[in-house]
């Protein structure tokens, strides 16, 4: 029953995912230059497919929206950084053309819906890190211009106006620049993404921003202690800046007891200096994340911000490996069947589908983008 109820509820609201990776894996599969070929793999299900993500599990996930990533490693030079930016965002506009009768590019609330009521999957675009507008307020503007919906305000380490969650924190949160970035992107319409961000990091955002901010993959800090993950007191502030957290899918985020056997390979690697996967074998096999558990996050968050601030956002092809029963895209139903039955109501489970940054998006989206946008 709870199969045909989740069914017949995603084709009737978008189920929207904030944060995929599928971009950066094609580039890391292609090289500099993907062609026509190897685009192809995002349409098969091979038995052994390269990624986690393609048209038909997207299909099968029932997945009405999705956040293309365009993420570019933090350890590259300021130039490289916006150059392989700028590539990541021509890979989605040539994949989207490419499977035009699949898949729509949108910036707003409006196209997203229309996308869906066309039967196809209706794509946005977040830039994922600071480092990616190489420190100017311009090339921010431009990627807006581009159809960069959300900038992720660091990735894994510091940029110079912002801590990350999993750097040495140097500023303290924001410092006048990037209380700049984030008040210019409320002024064109871009969303102030917090995951990746320090926690001085988020209320500095919070307390800067006049519009609704989002996590795009992130879980939650009480039920997992990860650095990545929103503390309660954060999530409490969410509810007051009308803005969504989406819960995320990374094992380590989502399972204390792997994140514990996470630190302790990484501990040991570094104590030793054996390979991860010799430390692997010593220290013994990873524990098991489940459905379950991400369920948890979710119940969390809707406990602490309120159901009107929780949305989901995988992280598929962002990392290694994923819980049990949410391998690759085509899972999502199973996740919406575990809520169902711990009583979620159809309205509920709408508004945790795509409602939510939906309205993020509606919020934000009369503002006026210079050049037109």
């Amino acid at each position: 029953m709870n199969d045909e109820r989740i069914t017949r509820l995603l084709s009737t609201v978008p189920l929207v995912d904030g944060h995929n990776d599928l971009p950066y894996a094609l580039r890391e599969l292609a090289g500099t230059a993907v062609s026509e070929q190897d685009l192809e793999r995002f349409t098969l299900d091979r038995g052994q497919p390269d990624t986690r993500t393609d048209l038909p599990r997207l299909a099968a996930g029932l997945v009405g929206a999705q956040f293309w990533s365009v993420f570019v490693p933090g350890s590259l030079s300021p130039a490289a950084a916006v150059v392989q930016t700028l590539q990541q965002i021509d890979l989605v506009h040539v994949m989207t053309r490419r499977h035009a009768d699949r898949l729509a590019l949108t910036t707003t609330a409006d196209g997203l819906e229309k996308a869906f009521r066309s039967g196809r999957i209706a794509g946005l675009i977040g830039a994922e890190g600071g480092h990616s507008i190489c420190d100017s307020l311009a090339v921010l503007r431009m990627l807006r211009q581009l159809g960069v919906r959300y900038l992720t305000l660091t990735h894994n380490q510091n940029v110079s106006w912002a801590d990350s969650a999993t750097d040495v924190p140097r500023l303290g949160g924001l410092n006048h620049f990037g209380r700049q970035v984030v008040t210019e992107m409320n002024r064109i319409g871009m969303l102030v993404d917090l995951s990746h961000v320090s926690e001085a990091t988020m209320n500095a955002a919070l307390d800067t921003t006049t519009a609704p901010v989002i996590f795009s993959h992130s879980s939650a800090r009480a039920v997992c202690g990860h650095p990545r993950n929103v503390p309660d007191a954060v999530l409490t502030r969410l509810a007051g800046n009308n803005g969504v957290c989406m819960v995320t899918f990374v094992p380590a985020f989502v399972s204390a007891d792997r994140w514990e056997w996470q630190k302790a390979v990484e501990a040991e690697v570094t104590r030793s200096g054996d390979a991860v996967a010799a430390v692997r074998r010593r220290i013994g096999p990873q524990p098991a994340v489940t459905v379950s558990q991400v369920a948890d996050h979710v119940d969390h968050v809707r406990q602490v911000a309120g159901v009107r601030h929780v949305g989901l956002g995988g992280d598929f092809d962002g990392c290694d490996d994923m819980p049990a029963g949410l391998g690759d895209v085509s899972g999502y139903p199973r996740l919406f069947a575990e809520l169902a039955a711990r009583n979620w109501s159809d309205d509920e489970l709408a508004a945790l589908a795509g409602g939510n940054i939906v309205r993020v998006l509606r919020d934000t989206d009369d503002v006026t983008c210079p050049g037109g946008q």
